[in-house]
């Protein structure tokens, strides 16, 4: 697998899989918010650090769930890679907190807590892994719903080389 597929891979992953399903009710202004988000939404950006920006582009379909949740499914292309996505935001009334969880076809599931201020809910994620290489990778995405619009930001570092890979995808209805 090539690096820019590792990569895409990575970031597709750890960033819109930074949202967990509540155990309680929805509030009802943090539902209403969230439901303001349904829809379909397209999104496109550059992966920048390497040798050329790479295209990267992506749809998420936000749909009504069950429970007080909002179900969402995305595919994302960067550099012939094809990545899969699937979860769920809701706001946990008895933490007071929004949650976001998520699987994709790369393997990798998670969850991510949201940050609310002033009508924007922020998930934001830091991790480290391995590459295939078993070299040592810092992954950090963002997801902002923020005034009717989604925007992701993602950030790889390689610590072996110190190469920083960033991208942020904007998206739209």
């Amino acid at each position: 697998m090539n690096k820019w597929l590792r990569v895409g891979i990575a970031l597709v992953s750890m960033s819109l899989a930074n949202v967990t399903s509540p155990s309680a009710q929805a509030a009802g202004d943090e539902l209403a918010l969230l439901r303001s988000y349904i829809g379909n939404w397209r999104g496109e950006g550059a992966l920048v650090g390497g040798d050329e920006p790479e295209p990267f582009r992506c749809r998420l379909a936000i749909a009504q769930g069950n429970a007080g949740k909002v179900n969402y499914t995305g595919r994302c292309a960067l550099v012939n890679a094809t990545l899969s996505i699937s979860g769920t935001i809701a706001y946990n009334a008895e933490a007071k907190r929004y949650e976001a969880a998520m699987s994709s076809n790369a393997g990798f599931t998670g969850l991510a807590i949201g940050q609310q201020r002033q009508g924007q809910i922020s998930f934001d994620l830091q991790e480290r892994q391995k590459d295939r290489a078993g070299s040592d990778v810092r992954i950090g995405s963002r997801i902002l719903l923020a005034d009717g619009d989604i925007t992701v930001d993602f950030e790889v570092e390689f610590n072996n080389s110190g190469e920083v890979l960033t991208a942020s995808v904007p998206f739209s209805q």
